[in-house]
């Protein structure tokens, strides 16, 4: 059936009638289904409706603007929606994120100073850093003398996600740092390069500074955003351990972290859309941490 652009209109309105009233109907799934496929197609938005980056979400992939509040999708038998418009808190949240994700990791600062004696202190309470720039950081995983040159694109937010770790989840950070689940591979990951490759994975994965987000991720990840500020790191944590079981898994050599990471980054999406995910400590792997 040829679906004109009145009869279209007509059925986004309608669809959004439903959704406003808190009907809960089949076809609006159908019809923001159609809308992903019109829009991807013809790059449209909403048929000349203005749309301002942060008013779009994701459907499958679906760009809806100002016609419509909400996205549903279908969870446990129902459809749930997920917001366009955030809360106050989930825009402060988010922006502070942001800010984050935008920080480079800069060696002259003292508080990035701070943050690697903070590091070490808690990856080896009981030995003294001889410098910030040692042979001492390669027994945790970095690459050479000097940690500073190993952040990357994963900027200063990948030495927070580290000490977080060390921190709050003090007996997992050290069965990990020193291999100790498993049968092990001759050629291991190292420890902390391997975290700062996890927050980059994280950043692409929530896409969070995209014009068009591509997946449900991003406004499911909004939502738990909402009930904890420490959403981010908690979800470093589990990506790591589950990076780590991916790892034994394969019985996979350093040649193959990459594709472990990709496998990573999989299965942390899944639960994150499983029906009873609304925080991350309802994330199935998140029972892993210790």
């Amino acid at each position: 059936m040829l679906v004109t652009k009145n009869m279209f209109v007509f059925m986004l309105l309608y669809c959004n009638k439903l959704m406003l009233c808190g009907i809960h109907h089949p076809l609006k799934l159908q019809v923001l289904e159609l809308g992903a496929l019109l829009f991807h197609i013809a790059d449209m938005k909403c048929f000349s409706v203005a749309v301002k980056p942060d008013d779009a979400t994701c459907g499958s992939p679906t760009w809806i603007g100002k016609g419509l509040t909400c996205v549903c999708f279908k969870r446990k038998g129902a459809y749930e929606r997920i917001c366009i418009n955030l809360t106050p808190q989930q825009e402060e949240r988010l922006k502070r994120l942001k800010d984050r994700m935008k920080v480079y990791f800069d060696a002259s600062r003292p508080e990035h100073q701070d943050a690697l004696r903070a590091l070490w202190s808690a990856t080896y309470p009981d030995r003294e850093l001889s410098g910030l720039i040692s042979d001492q950081w390669k027994e945790m995983g970095w690459q050479g003398r000097d940690p500073s040159t190993d952040f990357r694109g994963a900027g200063f937010l990948s030495l927070e996600n580290l000490v977080f770790f060390a921190k709050t989840f003090s007996i997992s950070f050290q069965h990990l740092l020193r291999k100790q689940g498993g049968k092990r591979s001759a050629w291991e990951y190292p420890f902390a390069v391997a975290g700062v490759n996890i927050t980059f994975m994280i950043m692409q994965m929530l896409d969070l500074d995209a014009m068009k987000p591509r997946t449900f991720v991003r406004p499911v990840f909004l939502q738990i955003l909402s009930e904890s500020e420490w959403a981010f790191d908690l979800l470093y944590c589990v990506a790591f351990v589950v990076m780590d079981n991916q790892w034994l898994h394969r019985n996979a050599t350093y040649m193959e972290f990459n594709d472990v990471l990709k496998s990573t980054r999989a299965q942390v999406e899944r639960e994150l859309l499983m029906d009873d995910v609304l925080r991350i400590e309802d994330m199935p792997s998140y029972s892993l941490l210790i």
